[in-house]
């Protein structure tokens, strides 16, 4: 009898144990590159990407991490394929995912993704939605990781808009036992239910920013206005204009916090230039580091644990 599919559409989809076992995965297949180490175990496997929302970063550290596992891609955009308007999504899961073996999708709302999950016959990873970005948060605390060990107990700062990155380090807090502190400028708040979380135990909400950051172990923001939400981009450099991180914001988080965005950013807007190319930021690292973590993420959801 065959293993049930597991789906990441959202982080807590996996538990604390799968993430404990990803992390170590993604260190050691990310050493492997370094070493230049041929290793292929999703050699004739194929994933196919989704993008009903166009990217950079996503498009090119999942094509080049299934090749460097050995498998093959195949890359659908909107022209290609329009996810519940050429078809219903019901159809194109079953078609689709008769011919591929996982599918990676970036999309807008997250009940797309859930309807194709559920009438696909292989794995369905969340690329992006409105609502959540799973994978980022994958490789932001792998990042963490790396130049600070553990996130269990540590405090990271959320600075800006209550959106899908906002949500899912909410998610993320919960399952692994650190805290955010949130800010957000007045009508753009996280919503408990949205993020899907079961309390306020793991966060808490700070009017002032600069409250946010104090003591924090890592600072992070997104830019002010997500994709999909462009006609409100005038109204929101109003509402965020105290929402930009600066230098004395990390000056009065830990002496060693980092700096994290998921890109891309602009500078002078959500983040100081000072800030992202200064000493504390990781955002390269960061940048890098979602190929690495989802390829330990893809190898998971085809293969399984793989003993050391």
């Amino acid at each position: 009898m065959s293993a049930p599919i597991r789906h990441y559409l959202q982080f807590s989809d996996l538990s604390a144990e799968d993430y404990a076992y990803l992390f170590e995965r993604a260190a050691l297949i990310k050493k492997k590159f370094k070493a230049y180490e041929k290793y292929h175990p999703l050699a004739d496997r194929t994933l196919a990407m989704i993008f009903e929302k166009a990217s950079t970063r996503t498009r090119v550290s999942f094509e080049a991490g299934m090749y460097q596992l050995g498998g093959s891609v195949v890359h659908l955009t909107t022209g290609d394929s329009q996810l519940g308007r050429a078809e219903p999504i019901e159809d194109s899961a079953k078609v689709i995912s008769r011919m591929v073996d996982l599918v990676m999708i970036r999309t807008f709302g997250q009940d797309k993704i859930e309807l194709f999950a559920e009438h696909s016959r292989v794995p369905v990873i969340n690329g992006l939605t409105n609502e959540f970005h799973p994978c980022q948060i994958l490789a932001d605390i792998f990042t963490f990781i790396e130049h600070r060990g553990s996130i269990r107990g540590k405090t990271v700062a959320w600075v800006g808009d209550g959106n899908n990155m906002a949500n899912t380090w909410l998610q993320a807090a919960e399952l692994l036992g650190f805290k955010v502190h949130v800010s957000t400028p007045g009508g753009y708040e996280v919503d408990q239910d949205v993020a899907g979380i079961r309390s306020s135990d793991s966060y808490k909400v700070f009017k002032d920013p600069m409250d946010a950051c104090r003591g924090a172990d890592l600072v992070t923001t997104d830019v002010w206005t997500s994709m999909g939400y462009e006609a409100e981009n005038e109204a929101r450099k109003k509402a965020f204009a105290d929402w930009c991180v600066d230098t004395e914001m990390m000056k009065v988080a830990k002496p060693d916090a980092l700096f994290m965005h998921c890109l891309p950013a602009h500078r002078g807007e959500e983040v100081q230039a000072d800030v992202i190319d200064g000493p504390q930021s990781v955002v390269w690292d960061e940048a890098e580091n979602r190929m690495h973590a989802q390829k330990a993420l893809m190898e998971f959801l085809l293969i399984g644990r793989i003993a050391s």
